[in-house]
């Protein structure tokens, strides 16, 4: 019998930046930097239709607690991204350029704000299994 291991979901890898809420320092695979994008971008366009939809204006009031709620994880997020590219963290600030290293692959191996995440043990494939 073949031991399967849990694929990683949207939710594992927001939960796995939400634990991080607030750290700056270390390093961020792309994919988690680009899922958990994808999850706030899923919550904001779900309440913002689902306020027109019903006609609330306080489902507005709660997208933009939501994202006033996000903005320190998602700026932490995308500062490991950066540095897992090798580059400061200020070069968030730089809109193309931000983009373009988002994107880009990982810096091989270590460099200055630590080991490549993609050649540690997935640790986030042990959420929810304890």
């Amino acid at each position: 019998m073949e031991l399967l291991t849990p694929k990683l979901t949207i939710m594992n890898w927001y939960l796995q930046a939400l634990k991080q809420y607030a750290n700056f320092s270390g390093r961020s695979r792309r994919k988690e930097y680009w899922m958990f994008f994808l999850f706030n971008i899923i919550i904001i366009y779900g309440v913002f239709f689902l306020s027109i939809g019903l006609e609330m204006a306080s489902l507005s009031i709660l997208m933009f607690i939501y994202a006033l709620a996000i903005t320190i994880p998602g700026l932490a997020v995308g500062v490991r991204r950066m540095h897992d590219v090798g580059k400061s963290g200020w070069y968030l600030l730089i809109p193309i350029y931000s983009l373009i290293l988002a994107c880009t692959d990982s810096e091989v191996g270590s460099n200055k704000w630590g080991t490549n995440p993609k050649s540690e043990a997935e640790e986030i494939d042990l959420i929810g299994q304890e």
